[in-house]
């Protein structure tokens, strides 16, 4: 399985990355970094202002410390946040247990369940299609909530049931595929089509 470190060559930057972009609401101190980390000081600050050099992160001051958070208006920020969410924490979990959970087609979350947004009770979170093994599932979801400490409104359907109500456009799943996704398994090409 492919790591943000693969990509990204700076591990102090990487474990920033996941931080910053793993809450987005969080809002962190230097020193508050460098025990998260478990990075030097020198080096967190030099990542620090590498990220708010190119727009990611924004600075207040608030007493005699200096916050750091991260801008969601930044211009690559879902897309961020979707590589992180999918080599980290959730992303990793489906990775790791894959094979357990059947035949899976497609696997997706919402991206305010990606991002800690709250969400409606009515909203689906996670949406997997295939020929599951629910048992399994139920492990995956449980673990998913512990991860991220929220609950999770799931959806399961075979891949036969998945396009008969696509193609009479059924509202739920219309609904579903409206809204902005992190693709865990699968294409959101053909998840669409």
């Amino acid at each position: 399985m492919a790591k943000l470190s693969d990509l990204i060559i700076s591990k102090v930057r990487v474990k920033l990355l996941k931080i910053f972009l793993g809450n987005v609401k969080g809002m962190y101190y230097v020193r508050e970094l460098t025990r998260m980390t478990k990075e030097e000081i020198n080096a967190i600050r030099r990542e620090l202002e590498n990220l708010l050099a190119v727009g990611l992160l924004q600075s207040e001051k608030r007493g005699n410390r200096l916050y750091y958070f991260v801008k969601t208006n930044y211009h690559l920020y879902s897309e961020l946040v979707a590589l992180v969410t999918k080599s980290t924490g959730v992303g990793k979990l489906v990775t790791k247990n894959r094979n357990k959970l059947g035949f899976v087609k497609f696997l997706f979350i919402t991206q305010k369940l990606a991002r800690g947004i709250e969400r409606k009770p009515e909203d689906v979170d996670l949406l997997i299609v295939g020929k599951v093994i629910m048992p399994q599932i139920a492990v995956l979801v449980k673990s998913m909530e512990k991860i991220l400490s929220t609950e999770i409104n799931y959806s399961c359907m075979t891949e036969d049931e998945f396009n008969y109500r696509k193609s009479h456009q059924d509202p739920f799943i219309t609904k579903v595929l409206l809204q902005p996704k992190v693709m865990l398994v699968g294409d959101e090409i053909n998840l669409q089509s």
